[in-house]
């Protein structure tokens, strides 16, 4: 899950653009000087506390400019650029989280087929001259911890499936009672380290007001439970969407279509670029929607009439019931619904 929230505007001719290409233990940097003649400096600093301090001086004694003027270019690598972000947006600069996809159709429309750090660096300086770029800005300290929480339990929820198939495979396999009781010692850890990040989750909700309050308006849509609710809460809290379509978007819920001409008519899918987690979560949530949610069963049943299959419909329902929590959570008002 994403922990920012990013918004549109202009640079002005007089940035300077830095651009930097994080990966686990080292930022390759590029300070583009001159974008004309893109005279510019490199610099490789570890990816560390200490190295971000390092950074932001390096690029005051090159640029001799205020760090207001400068824009940071990167593009998103989890955990690894999110300290950094956090680090260059606290000392004034402007940051820009680039979607991979983007840079490398910016790379392919200026010729440039090398790929290298290096040459990475600089194709994000480039891309931070670019008008009305998206601009990273973090979420509120409280939704940053939520997200953490959040990213924790999805960890262990995962292993403590991973440990029930084991278990199941053991039992079937007959496997020696010193393996199937070192399965189950595993199982009981998971459990209990589920439970206690599930009541920490809880507890950090209750103690800030305005989380609490939004989750219990997510609460209101029928089919949308604790787990679905405190997902979409860390989505919509993180970002700014204008509009309930971006929202689906970013999920990953969007309708990708293959056709051209008269020969290539392929089947639309869904793009699937967000968090695979939160979808299987709104699958789910989805198939009970169809049946208690009088919005998206009306659109369901549409659907059906229509001739479609059950598996676009079911897509269709996840888009409504995203649109839902999008609306309650803009409106702040619980769940109404608007089909007769």
């Amino acid at each position: 899950m994403d922990g920012h929230v990013q918004h549109k505007t202009e640079f002005s001719s007089q940035v300077v653009p830095l651009g930097i290409d994080v990966s686990k233990a080292k930022l390759d940097c590029t300070l583009l000087l001159d974008s004309t003649r893109l005279r510019s400096r490199s610099k490789s600093l570890p990816n560390s506390a200490a190295g971000f301090v390092q950074l932001i001086e390096w690029v005051q004694r090159q640029a001799q400019v205020s760090t207001a003027e400068v824009v940071a270019a990167m593009e998103p690598t989890g955990k690894y650029h999110e300290a950094l972000a956090l680090a260059l947006h606290e000392a004034g600069m402007t940051v820009v989280v680039v979607n991979p996809a983007q840079l490398r159709q910016f790379a392919q429309g200026l010729a440039v087929r090398t790929k290298t750090d290096a040459k990475d660096s600089l194709m994000l300086a480039r891309y931070a001259l670019q008008p009305e770029r998206i601009v990273w800005q973090p979420a509120p300290l409280e939704v940053r911890q939520l997200q953490a929480l959040m990213g924790r339990l999805e960890t262990v929820e995962m292993e403590l499936r991973r440990e029930l198939n084991r278990r199941e495979a053991a039992e079937l396999g007959h496997d020696p009672q010193l393996v199937q009781a070192s399965i189950a010692e595993a199982i009981a850890f998971w459990t209990r380290e589920q439970n206690k990040l599930q009541q920490a989750i809880d507890q950090h909700i209750d103690r800030h007001p305005g989380l609490k309050v939004e989750r219990e308006r997510l609460l209101s849509i029928p089919a949308v439970g604790p787990k679905t609710a405190n997902r979409m809460l860390c989505i919509l809290r993180a970002r700014r969407f204008d509009y309930a379509s971006q929202a689906a978007a970013f999920i990953g819920l969007t309708p990708v279509e293959r056709q051209s001409g008269s020969n290539i008519r392929g089947r639309a899918h869904l793009s699937k670029c967000g968090n695979p987690n939160l979808r299987a979560a709104l699958y789910m949530a989805a198939v009970t929607a169809t049946r208690h949610n009088p919005d998206v069963r009306a659109l369901y049943q549409r659907l059906l009439q229509r001739g479609k299959a059950k598996l676009s419909a079911l897509c269709a329902a996840m888009r409504k019931l995203v649109h839902i929590c999008f609306g309650v959570f803009k409106n702040q008002q619980n769940y109404r619904p608007q089909c007769a």
